[in-house]
């Protein structure tokens, strides 16, 4: 199971990114996705997650500003980011809760896309 994000970049402040990330390979299922960004010197942390359902989570510090979306047929995530600021320049990473087989899954990452943000 691989799983490809893609659509990093420079952008200003107040510009937008749209990244998306693919799974592929044997998948069974797939449950939540979602995205993750690690700034540099900081820890991982949560930026949004979906349910297969489309049920949303949001970090506080995103909320309006980014949309998480899914397309469940093409094993697809993506992150939509408006009103982006300085602050928001990380490594984005997706991630996806799947199977491979009946009750044998785990947590899979991608490898990672950097979003800079100038000021």
């Amino acid at each position: 199971v691989q799983l490809q994000a893609s659509g990093g970049g420079l952008v200003q402040a107040g510009g937008s990114l749209s990244l998306s990330c693919a799974a592929s390979g044997s998948i069974l299922s797939i449950n939540d996705m979602g995205w993750y960004r690690q700034a540099p010197g900081k820890q991982r942390e949560l930026v949004a997650t979906v349910t297969s359902g489309g049920v949303t989570k949001y970090a506080d510090f995103v909320k309006g500003r980014f949309t998480i979306s899914r397309d469940n047929a093409m094993n697809t995530v993506y992150l939509q980011m408006n009103s982006l600021k300085p602050e928001d320049t990380a490594v984005y990473y997706c991630n996806a809760s799947l199977y491979i087989r009946w009750r044998e899954g785990g947590i899979y990452w991608g490898q990672g896309t950097l979003v800079t943000v100038s000021s």
